[in-house]
């Protein structure tokens, strides 16, 4: 049989070469999607948890307002609806405490003396992953890794030249909740005690609190107190603030029971 000058097409050059190239390019793709895969993953599960973080964050900015009606006596108590993610929980914890201390005129004595209030405060606290938001005394507070904590809304401690307004909410409770889905924070007030001093020359605020550094900053922004002492081992800062033109000082102490339901 005389044979064909053509090859066959299992040996052609041009079959050899559009075999290597589908491997070549099946092999890309398969790095292609087993570098989405180890990358991307990790980076969208970052997105979802940040925006879980971001949303909580809200929350409590909304819980804040509406707990501080009871605060102020606008409200005999306040239930707000919060969203859990998986991984976290909601809880009515903590140990934090405040301790006022004021130098005052006492006309009667012709002398100086000192008074001080100091109150267990405790928070409604929200964990996620490694993130915890919090009410605490009147304000909104979050800490996040690999630790510094910051101001989401501030407290309601107001001051002008002539007087300061100082809220200690003081927060009794012990129930809380893990898990994902919708929950309630229930509020209810108690006896509102106010304290009045006047000619008050020096006042001195002691905090010890988780957020103990972001109540360091915003006391020092936002009321112009200078640092006495800070102690990161317990959480704890002190700061004050002498005036030259003595001011009036009201105390106010609103016991707040919450449940988490």
């Amino acid at each position: 049989m005389r044979k064909t000058g053509k090859k066959s097409i299992l040996v052609s050059d041009d079959a050899l070469t559009e075999v290597v190239d589908f491997v070549i390019t099946l092999g890309i793709m398969l790095l292609a999607i087993s570098v989405i895969g180890l990358a991307g993953y990790p980076l969208i599960e970052h997105m979802k948890e940040s925006g879980h973080i971001d949303n909580i964050k809200q929350s409590f900015a909304v819980l804040a307002p509406n707990m501080n009606k009871i605060v102020t006596g606008k409200a005999p108590s306040q239930s707000v609806e919060l969203k859990m993610y998986s991984g976290g929980g909601v809880f009515v914890t903590g140990t934090s405490y405040m301790n006022i201390t004021m130098d005052t005129w006492n006309e009667t004595t012709s002398a100086t003396e000192t008074v001080s209030h100091e109150r267990q405060l405790r928070m409604v606290q929200n964990e996620y992953r490694d993130t915890t938001i919090a009410y605490e005394n009147t304000g909104t507070w979050a800490r996040y890794p690999p630790g510094e904590s910051v101001v989401v809304t501030e407290p309601n401690i107001a001051y002008d030249n002539n007087s300061m307004v100082i809220p200690m909410v003081t927060i009794t409770g012990n129930s809380g909740m893990s898990g994902s889905g919708l929950i309630r924070v229930i509020a209810d007030g108690g006896q509102l005690a106010v304290g009045r001093y006047e000619n008050v020359s020096r006042v001195q605020i002691t905090i010890s609190s988780e957020y103990y550094d972001a109540w360091e900053r915003y006391l020092g922004d936002s009321i112009g107190m200078h640092t006495v002492d800070i102690n990161s081992s317990s959480h704890t800062v002190s700061m004050e603030k002498n005036y030259s033109q003595n001011i009036d000082v009201l105390v106010t102490i609103s016991p707040m029971s919450v449940t988490i339901e």
